[in-house]
C-alpha cells in the first residue's frame, strides 16, 4: 500500500510542478534582465570608443597642472639657489 493513496498524492505532484515551473520563469526573467542591461552597457562602452579622442590635458602631456599654472614656483626655486628640473 503507498504512503498516499493516489488521488491525494496527484495534488501535491500537481502543486510541485507548478511550484517547480513558476521558479523556473522567475529564474528566466531575472537572467533576461541582466542580460539586457550587458547588453545596453556594452552598447555605451562601444559608443564611447568610437568617440574622437579628446586632445591631451596638461597631465596626459607629461606635466602637472600645478607646474604649468604656478611659473612663480620655479622662479622661487631658483631663488633658493636649487635649479628647476628641466623640461
Amino acid at each position: 500500500m503507498p504512503a498516499l493513496p493516489l488521488d491525494e498524492a496527484g495534488r501535491y505532484v500537481a502543486g510541485a510542478y507548478v511550484v517547480f515551473l513558476t521558479l523556473i520563469v522567475i529564474y528566466v526573467a531575472i537572467i533576461g534582465a541582466k542580460v539586457s542591461r550587458i547588453e545596453r552597457e556594452v552598447g555605451e562602452l562601444l559608443e564611447l570608443t568610437e568617440r574622437e579622442p579628446e586632445p591631451p590635458g596638461p597631465e596626459e602631456a607629461g606635466q602637472s597642472p600645478a607646474v604649468q599654472e604656478r611659473p612663480e614656483a620655479e622662479q622661487s626655486t631658483q631663488r633658493a639657489g636649487l635649479e628647476a628640473p628641466p623640461r
